[in-house]
């Protein structure tokens, strides 16, 4: 019996957008081909195809954006299209991994501190590279870094 190659994230994405098109799930259709217009973006960039880290990455990017849209949205009282914003982030979020909670996040800089020595805010860069190869996506970057400056204050 032949072995299938595992399912990327790109074709899983590509499979999901032929999906909300069938469906006519207007907001996934346009969400999902966003995302899948930025990788691509990405991957003619770089001249080959993208790994699944990568596409995360994009991925990631587009969430914060969208989120960053949010705030803004909100702020200008535009309800309407941060309700939209919020929306796409949702469904963007389904193929991210699982975030962390802040309590096992604020756990993992505490253990992360102690082992690198850090005993002062100098000492932020080697505890958020250590953080960044743990947690790697599921964290955002400014969230990480919150806590680590709280940590070594």
């Amino acid at each position: 019996m032949q072995e299938r190659p595992p399912v990327t994230l790109s074709s899983r994405l590509q499979t999901d957008l032929t999906t909300a098109i069938r469906d006519r799930d207007e907001l996934r259709r346009d969400t999902l081909r966003m995302a899948i217009a930025a990788a691509y973006n990405v991957q003619k960039a770089a001249g080959r195809e993208l790994t699944d880290d990568e596409v995360l990455a994009v991925l990631t990017r587009e969430v914060k954006t969208r989120r960053e849209s949010i705030e803004a949205f909100s702020a200008a009282g535009r309800n309407e299209a941060a309700e939209k914003e919020q929306a796409e982030v949702e469904i963007l979020s389904a193929y991210l991994p699982q975030q962390l909670t802040a309590d096992e996040i604020a756990a993992l800089v505490r253990e992360t501190v102690d082992e690198v020595g850090a005993s002062s805010p100098r000492d932020m860069g080697k505890v958020m590279a250590e953080v960044k190869v743990r947690l790697g996506t599921q964290i955002e970057p400014a969230r990480a870094s919150a806590l680590v400056k709280a940590a070594l204050a």
